[in-house]
This record gives structure tokens, C-alpha cells and sequence, in this order.
């Protein structure tokens, strides 16, 4: 190959420019043998045609111990065939017009490229350089001169058919090739099918432009069907040639902003053996995705297919390259498996009025003009012609039938995709091909001498040109073809249409393409693909297969990546404590407000929980009846012995601190009711001060009661005057002086810290508790504390007392509540100090009642039972019996 390449750049260094032609030979030399197999007409200027007419090339080793013989070809393509008719048809269709080009005339000068880079090389440069004349036969010369030295022909026989531009080729990796050994000599290259996005770099193939999207158009499709049905683990492969290379690189690339992942990428070689394909094959078997994306053309695709057929692998959807989104061929021999298929194909003309015709006038007799009709005659027919042209593709053995062809036989009887003009896409972008180089020659012709683009205002002659002068206006070309506006860009490629196609059953069985959507790439991004999903046909069942690696989290997860795996593998973990996720697939978990908490389902937050002892809640209520009632009872006492303060019984007991202490005991039970409810800075302020001075009072009371009563019975002894100074007024004075030290206590935490209203988030994440908080924990405690320092005393002053000889002696009862209000408080303590939130209150209150109750019941309780059940008890003389 790369001797071959440096004999053809070494001949076209012999190339020359000379007035009055394209292009002159200052040598006639031809390098190789005379190519005879390609078809020509002659005009002003004629266009250069390179066709893949045959595919799947069967190489063998070369020992050159014989003269080297030509590849053989296994298939012959009727669709290419249709592509060359389509460019002939065009330049006819130009030649016949008298408004495009009315002063010259088109030609044109094609030959098979084979889809091979060393054929279609050797055919472009016999393009651009010419060749003999057709009625001189290679057996005038020499052979072994000709293979040693080339044809030395006399200019004379050497016809000037060189081709300044040639439409060609369809491979992008061929089309390549010929841009580097062609681009030195300025050659222009119209590609209709050649859609590698390497293309588009002008620095690089600066004479190159095509009537096909480029692949990076494509792929954006691409990218953008997969994800919108969801296939986030997806195959792709694809033939190892420079088009699928780059298509897949700018797949993967492109793929990513989608959220989409590769299961795997595979390339197999053109010529596919059983070991590339049980390679590919075991690949796709093992993968877990569903969906294949393959780039590659229609010959890889059948052996891939029948390959599939023999493994009975099923349940696949293919998304199909636009180089065989719409080969009807391939439905004949695997359709099942090709049922559902979804890919682009580039526009298609609706008709192209008169090329069908053109296309079936194919007859018999006009086999002879060139071998390629004949091999497609006889392969469409199942006949054999009388052929005179040899061919170095299908050998004999290829040919189906040895039955000789009738003459009878009419296109229009049979099937055929070189005759099905239903799908004119490729055809299509080689008729836009021919009409970009007739509409530049037209507006080389339209050139005003002085006002042209060259130097000094120059034109160039539309029949005398340079190849690079066609270029200039190649590229600034602006036409409109069968009423669709034709433009290119800075790239030289067009704006990109493409056709979702889906390869749907008809009830017969056979193949129909039908379009479910569409990419327009000059449309904005959001709007560019359009589908229609309620027409497509799905290989399995009425909806898309799914093809992830991991499911979707729902709300209220997370993604975790898997160690190694692509990022559409991952795993699912719950947002953590006070944390929501509200989107599918979430990255990350948010944190909630600190007034706010996730529900269960951990996907919103939701305003926290309320929490304090209510009013309206069974404790509460049972805590107020039960407070209100203390209340009652204290003040129920208060009447009976305000109603009996007469009688013994009352008078007895220091009937005045009896009556302050039940009217301080109401007031405790009514304490109570201030720790319930919402709370508040003002509540708070209020709540803990009326609690230990309440119970101040009520303790001083008792202590003066007991000294008292134990200070009567100590007066008795000769020579005490110690009841002098515990008289009504000192026993008032003496509570007043008792509680006006917690009032000190309870106005100096004020001032200092106070007690306040709080939310409490930290006990239970999802409840903001409202509480009291003491501000200054001292303050709290020295107000207990100072409460237990009364109780010690008056414990101490009832013990003293105890043995008192008087019956209805309150020092015993003194001594029993003092006992029950430490033990309720003793207990209280550890309680309060355990617990959170309302149940701390209720703590709190429950102590409050049960120490009221204590008091309240053990002095009080005795003194109603006499009074009101023991009437005849209440005398003085009962009193005073020990």
C-alpha cells in the first residue's frame, strides 16, 4: 500500500498546469493496468463519481511469485448503483436545463471504489489524470513493460478526461485517504455519505466538503434518544475504521451530559471471522445491558446478524448508525431481530420527479455499456447474460444461475433497492452533491470581469479552470435543491436533518420504515429532538425495554458509586437523620431547617412537631381538674373552719396561721396551672418565683404553727416569759421574714438570669420542645433548696413536739406531711432531672400537687373528721385529757 501510494504521488508531481485544459501531463504516463469498468460522457467540465458498487473485500497473501491478481468482492450493491444513476440523472437533468449552466456542458467519468482505500486511490487518480482511449486496447502494449514501466503512450492517445472535482467517497475512512494524496494538489471532494466528524477540520482537509451531517450532529441525536427513553446502560460498537472511532469517542464524550453509561465498547474488523464475532457475540451475551448502538456499515451487519441467528439471541434493541438506519436488505434475513430498531437517517427527498424512470430504463441490450449493469442484472434476475466485459469482482461461482436471461425481463416486475426510490436519502445527498458543483460553475460564469475574487479582480474561465479557483465558490455556495434550502458552514458541512426511523412489521411480513420523530439540529437544544412515541413498534411488548445498571433512588435516597463502576452503577442509601432528597437519583441529601423535619418517607421537610403540656391534652387536663380541686378542697376547709372558728378545735390550733397556710395551700394548687399551657418569657418569669414563694409561705406557716405550739407548752415552766415574744403579730412577722428571703433569692435571679422560653431541638430531633429553661441553674436550685431548709426546720420543731400532752397535737401531723412533702421532692429530683419536654413539666407539677396534698390532708384532714363526723369530741375538756 504505501509503495502504491508513492508511485501515485510520484506521478502526479508530472502533473502540470496548462492553458486550454484542466489539467495536462507533461509525460503521459499511466501507473498500473488500463481500467475499463467505469462509465463516461464527455462535456465542458466533467465531474469524477467514486461508488462503493461492490464491498467485503476476501484478501489474500501475496508471494509475488506471480503477477498479483485484483481482490475479489462477495457482494455487489444495488444501492450504490442507484447512487451512481442518481449522479448521471442529475447531470443530464443539468445539461437539459436551459436556466442552470446554459453555455456549458456537464460530463462525467465514474468509477467503483470498491469501499477499499487502494482501489478507490487508483481511481481518483485516474480521475484526475485521465487515461487512454477507450479504442486502445492494454494488449498493444507489452505486458511485463507495463507492469515494469507503466503505459509509455504518445500524448496523442491519451484522452483529456480528467475530473477537477470528484463526488466520492462514501467512507469516511476512504474519503480521507484521498484527501491527504489528493488535498497537495487542491482537488475538491464532495462526500454524500462520508459523516466522520474528523472531516470537519479544515486546516486539515481544507478541499473536502459533503452533502452529509457530520457525525457530531449524530451523536448529540444519539445521546439525547437514549436518554430520553430512559437506556442509561447502553452497548455500543462498532467496525474498526476511522468513522466508527471517532463516532464512538464522541459518544462517550457526549453521552456523559446525559447521565448515560457504556456497558462496554467493542470494535471487530471489517472482514469479520468466526473469532471476531464469537469475541463480539460472547460480549454482548455477558453484558446486563439491552440496547446496542452499532456503527458500522451494512455488509459488517450481516455477518453480525447471521452470527446472532445461529445463537438464537433475542430480546435486544438495536439503534442503528445512519450508514444502515434504512438498509431494507438486512430485513430480508433477520427481521425478527431487527424488529423495534430506532435509528437516524438524513433527509429524504419525497421524490425526485423523473429519477425512477431513469432508474428502470435499464433494459437487456444495454447491458453491454458496463459490466456493472450486467453483474446487477443478473444477480436481480437470476440469469445469465452473455457477457463480453471480464470483471474482476464476483467470480462465476458467485453468479446464482447459469440459465441464459430472456431479454424479456422488465425492472418494474420485481423488487429491488436499486429501483426503490421510497428512501431517496443517500441518493438525495448525492443529487445536492451535483447541483453544489453546477451551482458554483454557475457563479463562476456570473463572475463581472474587474469585479472578481481573484487577484487584481480576476475570474476564472468556467471551462478553463483551477481546481482551487472551484473551491472558493464551492464554498460560498447557497442554492436550493427540489425546493429545500441548501447552505454549508464554516466546516463545509450542511446543517444537520436526520429522520428517527423505526423498522416496523407490516402484515405481510416484510419491512416499513416508518418515521416516529425527528433531530433538527438548527432548532434550539431543547427542542431539537421530537418524538413521537405512540407510532413506534418495540421489539418486546407495547413499551421500552429497560437497560440500567442500577435503579433509580427515589426521593428521600442518596447515589453511592461503586467502587471501579461507571457512575450509572451505584446504590441506594437513605438520607441520613434530618436530611431529605426531594429528586430522583439525588446526589446528595439537603438538611432541614432547624424548624423543620423530614416525614417518614424522608423526601420533605415538614414543620416540627409542637411539644409542651397542654391544656387540651389528657394530662394536662387531668393535672388542671386535679389542681382545681386542690384548690376547692383548701378553700372548702377554709369555710368549715371559718364556720367552726368558735369551737375548741379551731381555736386550739392557731386558728389565724390555720387560715393563712389553707388560703397558701390554694395558691400552691393553683401554681400549678402556671406550668401548663405554651410557655412563654413572661410565663416563665412568673412560674418559678410563684412556685417557691408559694410553698415559702405554706412552710413558714407550719414552722411558726410548730414553735408555737412547742413554745406554749415550754412557757408553762415557772419563770418563762418566752410567749411574749410568739404573739400574733411575731407569728405573722415571722412567716412575712420566712418568705421575704426566697422573694430576695427569686429577685436576685431575675435580675441576674432569669428563666425563659426555649426551643428545645435537641431532645427529640423531629419536636422542637417548648420549655422553661431556668437561665441561671442556681437561681433554681437555691429556690428548692431554700424550700428544704424551711422543711428541715420545721421537721426538727415538729419532732420536738411529737410527745406534746395534748390530744389534737399538730406536731404529729406536722411531722408526717414534712415526711411526705421530702419524700415527694426527694423523689422528685432524680425524675426531673431524667426526663424532657412536657413530661419534665408534668413532673414538676405532680410534685407540686402531691406535696400540697400532703399538707393539706395530714394537718387538716384529723381537724374536719372531728369537726363535721365527731362533733361531740370538739370541747375543751376532750382537748385537754392526754
Amino acid at each position: 500500500m504505501a509503495l502504491l501510494a508513492a508511485k501515485l504521488l510520484m506521478f502526479m508531481s508530472l502533473v502540470r498546469e496548462k492553458p486550454g485544459s484542466v489539467a495536462a501531463l507533461d509525460s503521459c504516463v499511466f501507473l498500473g493496468e488500463e481500467e475499463q469498468n467505469s462509465l463516461y460522457e464527455d462535456g465542458d467540465v466533467v465531474i469524477g463519481g467514486l461508488f462503493p458498487l461492490h464491498y467485503s473485500p476476501v484478501s489474500s497473501l501475496l508471494t509475488y511469485k506471480a503477477k498479483p491478481t485484483a481482490n475479489k468482492y462477495n457482494y455487489f450493491s444495488s444501492r450504490a448503483l442507484r447512487w451512481m444513476q442518481t449522479m448521471t440523472f442529475a447531470i443530464k437533468e443539468i445539461n437539459l436545463s436551459g436556466d442552470l449552466l446554459p453555455h456549458l456542458r456537464l460530463g462525467f467519468h465514474i468509477h467503483d471504489s470498491c469501499d477499499d482505500i487502494p482501489v478507490s486511490l487508483r481511481a481518483s487518480f485516474l480521475l484526475v489524470n485521465g487515461q487512454p482511449e477507450r479504442g486502445l486496447s492494454a494488449q498493444s502494449v507489452n505486458e511485463d513493460q507495463s507492469v515494469e514501466k507503466g503505459y509509455n503512450l504518445s500524448c496523442a492517445a491519451v484522452k483529456r478526461t480528467v475530473s477537477s472535482v470528484i463526488i466520492g467517497d462514501a467512507g469516511s475512512g476512504v474519503s480521507m485517504a484521498l484527501l491527504r494524496s489528493l488535498g497537495s494538489f487542491h482537488i475538491p471532494l464532495v462526500s454524500y455519505f462520508a459523516s466522520c466528524s474528523c472531516l470537519s477540520n479544515q486546516k486539515e482537509f481544507p478541499t473536502f466538503m459533503r452533502t452529509m451531517p457530520s457525525d457530531t450532529f449524530q451523536i448529540r441525536a444519539l445521546a439525547q434518544l437514549v436518554s430520553y427513553f430512559g437506556w442509561t446502560w447502553v452497548g455500543v460498537i462498532g467496525v474498526e475504521s476511522d468513522y466508527a472511532r471517532f463516532a464512538i469517542q464522541l459518544f462517550l464524550q457526549e453521552s456523559v451530559h446525559y447521565g448515560v453509561c457504556t456497558a462496554y465498547t467493542h470494535f471487530y474488523p471489517v472482514e469479520l471471522r468466526q473469532q471476531a464475532l464469537d469475541g463480539l457475540l460472547d460480549v454482548i451475551q455477558t453484558s446486563s445491558s439491552k440496547v446496542i448502538i452499532n456503527f458500522s456499515g451494512e455488509s459488517e451487519m450481516q455477518g453480525i446478524l447471521r452470527e446472532i441467528q445461529l445463537r438464537n439471541i433475542t430480546g435486544f434493541q438495536w439503534i442503528a448508525s445512519e450508514a444502515w438506519a434504512t438498509a431494507k436488505s438486512l430485513w430480508d434475513k433477520a427481521g425478527a431481530l431487527l424488529m423495534g430498531t430506532l435509528g437516524f437517517a438524513i433527509q429524504r427527498a419525497d421524490v425526485i420527479p423523473g429519477l425512477q424512470q431513469h432508474l428502470t430504463n435499464l433494459t437487456p441490450s444495454s447491458m453491454q455499456k458496463l459490466a456493472y449493469f450486467a453483474e446487477f442484472w443478473e444477480e436481480t434476475f437470476n440469469c445469465q447474460l452473455n457477457r463480453s466485459v471480464d470483471s474482476n469482482y464476483n467470480g462465476a461461482e458467485n453468479y446464482p444461475s447459469s440459465v441464459p436471461c430472456k431479454g424479456s425481463e422488465d425492472l418494474n416486475d420485481v423488487y429491488s433497492p436499486y429501483s426503490d426510490v421510497t428512501q431517496l436519502r443517500v441518493s438525495y445527498n448525492v443529487y445536492k452533491a451535483v447541483y453544489l458543483v453546477a451551482h458554483a460553475l454557475q457563479d463562476m460564469s456570473n463572475c463581472q470581469a474587474g469585479a472578481g475574487p481573484f487577484l487584481n479582480g480576476t475570474c476564472a474561465d468556467s471551462k478553463n479552470f483551477k481546481p482551487w479557483q472551484l473551491i472558493y465558490y464551492m464554498k460560498r455556495a447557497n442554492f436550493s435543491a427540489l425546493g429545500e434550502k441548501v447552505n454549508f458552514d464554516q466546516n463545509g458541512d450542511p446543517i444537520a436533518y436526520y429522520d428517527l426511523m423505526n423498522w416496523q412489521r407490516r402484515p405481510d411480513g416484510s419491512l416499513n420504515l416508518v418515521k416516529v420523530g425527528f433531530y433538527d439540529a438548527s432548532l434550539p437544544a431543547d427542542r431539537r429532538l421530537v418524538i413521537n412515541d405512540s407510532t413506534i413498534q418495540w421489539p418486546v411488548g407495547k413499551q421500552a425495554i429497560r437497560s440500567i445498571c442500577s435503579d433509580s433512588c427515589p426521593p428521600g435516597s442518596r447515589v453511592v458509586r461503586r467502587k471501579g463502576k461507571p457512575i450509572c452503577c451505584y446504590d441506594c442509601v437513605p438520607c441520613a437523620e434530618g436530611e431529605v432528597s426531594d429528586e430522583t437519583d439525588s446526589l446528595e441529601c439537603s438538611r432541614c431547617s432547624e424548624d423543620t423535619w423530614p416525614n417518614k418517607a424522608r423526601n420533605l421537610c415538614i414543620p416540627k412537631a409542637i411539644e409542651y403540656l397542654s391544656y387540651n391534652e389528657f394530662m394536662g387536663i387531668l393535672l388542671c381538674v386535679a389542681s382545681g380541686l386542690g384548690a376547692s378542697i383548701s378553700l372548702i376547709i377554709f369555710g368549715i373552719f371559718f364556720t367552726y372558728k368558735d369551737t375548741p378545735l379551731v381555736r386550739a390550733n392557731n386558728m389565724e396561721l390555720s387560715f393563712l397556710l389553707l388560703v397558701f395551700l390554694a395558691i400552691c394548687f393553683l401554681v400549678g396551672l402556671l406550668f401548663i399551657g405554651e410557655p412563654s418569657d413572661w410565663l416563665c418569669r412568673i412560674r418559678y418565683p410563684a412556685f417557691g414563694i408559694s410553698f415559702s409561705l405554706c412552710i413558714s406557716c407550719l414552722l411558726a404553727k410548730t414553735t408555737v405550739v412547742l413554745m406554749a407548752f415550754r412557757s408553762r415552766l415557772p419563770g418563762s416569759s418566752v410567749m411574749k415574744w410568739f404573739g400574733f403579730m411575731q407569728q405573722r412577722v415571722s412567716v412575712l421574714l420566712g418568705t421575704a428571703v426566697q422573694v430576695l433569692i427569686c429577685l436576685i435571679w431575675l435580675l441576674t438570669s432569669p428563666p425563659h422560653a426555649s426551643y428545645n431541638t435537641d431532645y427529640h430531633s423531629a419536636t422542637i420542645i417548648i420549655e422553661c429553661v431556668t437561665g441561671s441553674e442556681a437561681g433554681f436550685w437555691f429556690v428548692l433548696g431554700y424550700i428544704g431548709i424551711l422543711a428541715c426546720m420545721c421537721l426538727i420543731m415538729a419532732f420536738l413536739a411529737r410527745k406534746l400532752p395534748d390530744n389534737f397535737n399538730e406536731a404529729k401531723f406536722i411531722t408526717f406531711s414534712i415526711l411526705i412533702f421530702f419524700a415527694v421532692w426527694i423523689t422528685f429530683i432524680p425524675v426531673y432531672m431524667s426526663t424532657a419536654g412536657k413530661y419534665t413539666v408534668a413532673v414538676h407539677v405532680f410534685a407540686i400537687l402531691a406535696s400540697s396534698l400532703g399538707l393539706l390532708f395530714c394537718i387538716f384532714a384529723p381537724k374536719c373528721y372531728i369537726i363535721l363526723l365527731k362533733p361531740g369530741k370538739n370541747n375543751k375538756k376532750n382537748l385537754m385529757q392526754r
